[in-house]
């Protein structure tokens, strides 16, 4: 594992470092434009946390392969490709929206990308990346399909039913459980039987993946390239990233505020952020490089900036954008 480390061409590291430094950003400012009023809806889940393992995982997949998430998908989006002023102007209800302005914050999607969603049931995800594995086998392609799930949707009903099918039908998908602990406000070990969720892999005859450290994006990317590889070939795979989310489970929930627990565990998180862990491997690789981090932060703060305003300028959708896409023609 340190060789392949050691081998990845700064030009990836940086590239990783600009993704990871533009998500948090990008949901930094999500979180000032909702509490503005700027960004409005129900509800708005951060991926602040979590960037390293979004990046991590879809720099091991090929353009062809297919992504599919949650509604904590922001950050999924811009490590996919999805153009961030696409994604913004979708957060703030515009028709240059990627779903037209009528989708918001949990249903960002990109056909172009493969990127299938964005859901905002729990678990509802599932069974349709089970669905696009299955057509991916049916058609013979040699494509796999990613598949982001919850710590907490692993008790759902949803997630037995899409990763047994999974398993009876060898199909190309990596299941990659994002567990940062707490699931809305209950944590895990008071959830789950088998709080080591990777272990479930057993019940249903499926290839068990690694725990991996949710904030190395190299330990991730590393991880899931195997995974790929393995799924490509044989069938699927359950794996697990343990990672830490920055906020509550949503932009309402003021639980850090409220719980000591949560607020002590976050601290120690923190000294492990995935901007810290990246830059320190950086730093320590390749001589003089601050200032070209530096440039990739300020890159970030001018992308997420135009971000705003294209999606402020942007038109709302109207009467005929609320009637299209109804039927098929």
């Amino acid at each position: 594992m340190a060789t392949q480390t050691a081998t990845l061409p700064k030009e990836q590291l940086l590239d990783w470092y600009h993704q990871i430094v533009l998500i948090r950003k990008f949901e930094n400012m999500c979180d000032a434009l909702y509490a503005e009023k700027r960004i409005t809806g129900v509800y708005m889940h951060l991926y602040s946390g979590h960037e390293a393992t979004g990046v991590g995982a879809l720099a091991a997949i090929t353009p062809e392969d297919h992504v599919i998430t949650a509604y904590r998908d922001h950050g999924i989006a811009l490590a996919r490709g999805v153009d961030p002023k696409a994604v913004m102007a979708e957060m703030m209800g515009k028709r240059t929206g990627t779903s037209g302005g009528k989708g918001g914050s949990m249903h960002l999607a990109s056909r172009e990308h493969n990127f299938w969603g964005g859901y905002a049931i729990v678990g509802g995800h599932l069974p349709l990346a089970t669905g696009i594995a299955l057509k991916v086998k049916y058609m013979g392609e040699p494509n796999v399909v990613i598949s982001f799930v919850g710590d907490g949707a692993t008790n759902n009903g949803y997630f037995h039913e899409a990763v047994n099918l999974a398993a009876v039908w060898d199909l190309p998908v990596v299941w990659i459980i994002e567990n940062n602990l707490v699931g809305m406000g209950t944590r895990v070990e008071e959830a789950s039987g088998q709080p080591d969720l990777v272990k479930r892999a057993i019940a249903y005859g499926m290839k068990e993946g690694p725990r991996v450290d949710g904030q190395d994006v190299v330990a991730v990317y590393e991880a899931v390239k195997e995974a790929v590889e393995y799924a490509r070939a044989t069938g699927p795979v359950l794996m697990e990233s343990l990672t830490y989310r920055y906020q509550g489970h949503g932009v309402s929930d003021r639980q850090y505020s409220a719980r000591e627990d949560l607020k002590s565990e976050l601290e120690i998180w923190q000294q492990r952020d995935p901007i810290i862990v990246l830059r320190s491997r950086l730093t320590k690789r390749f001589k003089n490089i601050e200032p070209e981090l530096e440039r990739i932060e300020e890159e970030a703060d001018r992308i997420v900036a135009e971000a705003v305003e294209f999606a402020e300028q942007s038109p709302a959708p109207g009467y005929e954008d609320l009637i299209a896409n109804v039927y098929v023609e």
